[in-house]
């Protein structure tokens, strides 16, 4: 994607993360003050640089989700108890404003908004339509949300922005350790060969139902990009089911829901690796580099990959998951 042309959306890229991180009642200052109060997560962890990336975002935030609801559990709670088939966007944005601020949010404000979510889901108890008692609190459950959400955000930063090594993936999922103790998911992985061996575990878990595909046809139409983008929206969501490796696609009944394209990977991968070099003002990345006194451009320097120039098998230390 041409610079000038990244520069022309600057602004409506500016308010398009707005709307997507910022539900009603809570504002970009909370990522910038306290003045000086750290995160659960330092600004040198792989964590902070893996989240500022609003392309990966998007499509790692679908990533989970999509695995989410493959849980029977999971998904009965979702669609039973949240607005999420309603008003698709307002969830959307508590999820993203959530896991914002997990990760560059105030340490202490950041503990009370966990602290209000596990309240919440106290209450989110039922059977699913089989017949099978399920919590929210259920440490497996939890245990799973958190997993397949680091899942989803790293793998689409490894194969979208830029690569990810083995090394910096264990550390990947040893900081996510911070914010899962808080959520209650005691037993979250702590390393790429825990989230290998947690796959291996929920695989006769996980099913196809028609709530996988209604749900890809919401996050397919809601407005959530800003409408220069919008025309990528589709494109991003296959590619959040392109995460999913094949044998689990299959297993899902995803084979057809939808597959990019090798020219539709490569635009993808431009714009994954324009933005991670834009600096957005109202980014929770660059709010909370300002609360902590460092430069605007401090995740953003030093930087350079060419991602369509990678081939796409992810290699040894991306391989996507069974």
């Amino acid at each position: 994607m041409p610079p000038a042309l990244i520069g022309r959306l600057k602004r409506p890229l500016e308010t398009g993360l707005s709307r997507l991180i910022q539900p009603d009642g809570t504002l970009p200052g909370d990522f910038r003050w306290p003045d000086g109060e750290p995160a659960l997560l330092a600004p040198s962890s792989v964590s902070w640089r893996v989240f500022k990336n609003p392309v990966s975002l998007f499509v790692g935030g679908v990533a989970a989700v999509l695995l989410e609801l493959a849980e029977p559990g999971v998904r009965t709670g979702v669609w039973t108890h949240s607005t999420f088939r309603t008003h698709p966007l307002d969830r959307l944005r508590r999820t993203g404003y959530a896991a914002m601020m997990t990760v560059y949010g105030p340490r202490s404000r950041t503990e009370a908004m966990i602290a209000g979510v596990t309240r919440r889901h106290a209450q989110v108890q039922g059977l699913t339509p089989d017949g099978r008692p399920y919590r929210a609190t259920d440490p497996d459950l939890l245990d799973w949300v958190h997993a397949t959400a680091s899942f989803g955000f790293l793998e689409a930063y490894h194969q979208l922005v830029a690569p990810v090594g083995a090394a910096e993936r264990d550390t990947f999922y040893e900081e996510g350790q911070a914010a899962a103790v808080l959520y209650g998911a005691l037993s979250a992985p702590r390393s790429q060969a825990g989230m290998d061996a947690l796959f291996e575990r929920m695989a006769d878990r996980l099913e196809p139902s028609p709530i996988l595909h209604e749900f890809l046809h919401i996050v397919r139409r809601m407005p959530a990009l800003p409408v220069a983008l919008r025309p990528l929206q589709g494109w991003l969501v296959d590619a959040a089911i392109d995460l999913v490796s094949e044998p689990l696609r299959q297993r899902l009944d995803l084979g057809g829901a939808g597959h990019l394209a090798a020219w539709q990977r490569a635009v993808v991968r431009r714009a994954g690796a324009a933005l991670e070099y834009l600096v957005l003002e109202t980014h929770p990345a660059v709010q909370a580099s300002r609360r902590l006194g460092l430069p605007d451009d401090h995740l953003f320097r030093g930087r350079s990959v060419d991602p369509v120039r990678r081939s796409d098998d992810a290699g040894a230390d991306g391989t996507r998951i069974d």
